[in-house]
């Protein structure tokens, strides 16, 4: 099935039958035409599609630019990147305190900043780009090519590995461990919980997942705010909001937060762009003849394969894109459309390491921009660089079939490579 065959049904308002989740019936404000039934944790067509044009059916002719579906609870979605940008700078109108969908996930969700608006949320975003901003980074760029390099070459020779698993989850959980100060072996705990917070397998709540990941947190912080070191966590403790002390429940709050973007986003998106590496030869000839290229190479691949969808609270009754919204519904606003919309970019599904004026949301929009944005461009930019200079080429192993899942921030469940060790 193709992107352009999404449509509303004959009847919006009759919805699919069979579901894991049960369907919310549809508010009688919602007109007819906006009704499209989207699930963003089994979007359809991602089996044979992939997470990106699964996703990117929303954008089909035809299809409005703010949208209502049944799935999760019943929520909107902006599917334009112009309505989506517009949203991410409205908090006056789309607040964070309720940033995930479906809304209980949203509403158990107290992390900080994330689920905090403007002006509240600015001076904890300050404190947070303060350990993890580009001067930091820029001073560990050493050690983190280190990471990088022991892993490839711990695996070069084997001449196969599934990337997720062997290189994708430890090199940004080790590099991010490192800035926190955490022991590697919590790391496949760490994973779980928040594996569960963004694609949740049913077996806890968001609220039990978090409230583990804090029971996790808590003697850690207790022991740093006794004694505290050079790492992240220990500059956050001795650091101050609006000139006081960061408080216990707040360094739990900002431990959580940084653990979810540490340990998920970059991992997951590592896969999707090595799994295009593999299977596009001529792009990987490119990187390198012309490693002059890996800087656009990695802002083209973040656009492409971007993978974030974040949800808003509707605070009061308004008016968006000439449709009322009502006070406490929630509207979605996935990261990973604006940069697969062809009025922003034009031939959007092509990969072209040579494109110019590249536009996409990857890392948010408006006063939430992520905070971890240059760790993440530099650990994508370390692994083509050094991964290809090892293993120049790779393909995916012959009858393996290569498994997306979708959710809050989207994965590849298993890639496995195979290449000539001689090489």
């Amino acid at each position: 099935m193709s992107a352009s065959t999404i449509s509303a049904p004959a009847d919006p308002h009759a919805v699919p039958a069979a579901s894991p989740r049960p369907l919310a019936p549809v508010p009688a404000h919602v007109p007819a035409s906006r009704v499209v039934p989207f699930d963003m944790y089994n979007p359809e067509g991602i089996g044979e599609l992939g997470l990106q044009q699964a996703w990117a059916r929303l954008l089909a002719p035809g299809i409005p630019a703010l949208v209502w579906t049944p799935y999760n609870g019943g929520h909107w979605i902006a599917t334009s990147g112009k309505l989506i940008r517009a949203a991410f700078e409205d908090y006056e109108r789309f607040s964070s305190q309720c940033p995930f969908i479906p809304k209980e996930a949203g509403e158990a969700h107290n992390f900080i900043p994330a689920s905090m608006d403007p002006p509240e949320q600015r001076a904890y975003r300050a404190l947070i780009v303060g350990v993890i901003g580009l001067p930091v980074i820029q001073s560990l760029e050493g050690p983190i090519t280190q990471i990088a390099v022991r892993l490839i070459e711990a695996i070069r020779s084997k001449g196969k590995c599934d990337f997720t698993k062997d290189f994708a989850e430890p090199f940004p959980i080790q590099v991010f461990l490192m800035l926190v100060d955490l022991p590697l072996q919590d790391a496949p705990r760490l994973k779980y919980l928040c594996d569960q917070l963004t694609r949740p397998d049913g077996s806890m709540s968001f609220a039990q997942a978090r409230d583990k990941l804090y029971d996790y947190l808590s003697p850690i912080i207790d022991q740093r705010m006794a004694k505290p070191g050079d790492d992240a966590f220990s500059k956050i403790i001795r650091g101050k909001v609006n000139g006081r002390p960061v408080n216990k429940d707040e360094l739990l709050r900002i431990g959580g937060m940084l653990l979810l973007a540490g340990l998920d986003t970059v991992l997951n998106f590592l896969s999707f762009a090595m799994q295009f590496l593999a299977e596009n030869p001529g792009h990987r000839q490119q990187l390198r003849q012309h490693p002059e290229r890996l800087k656009a190479a990695t802002e083209e691949l973040l656009r492409r394969f971007s993978l974030v969808a974040d949800g808003r609270l509707i605070r009061n009754d308004t008016v968006f894109d000439d449709t009322p919204l009502k006070r406490g519904e929630m509207i979605l606003l996935p990261q990973l459309l604006p940069g697969l919309d062809e009025r922003e970019n034009r031939c959007p599904m092509q990969v072209d390491f040579q494109r110019e004026n590249i536009v996409h949301t990857t890392f948010g929009h408006g006063p939430h921009l992520c905070a971890g944005s240059h760790l993440a461009r530099f650990e994508t930019e370390t692994t083509l660089r050094e991964w290809l200079a090892r293993i120049p080429d790779f393909s995916i192993e012959p009858g393996a079939k290569v498994v997306h899942q979708s959710g809050i921030v989207g994965t590849v469940k298993s890639l496995p490579l195979v290449w000539d060790p001689a090489t």
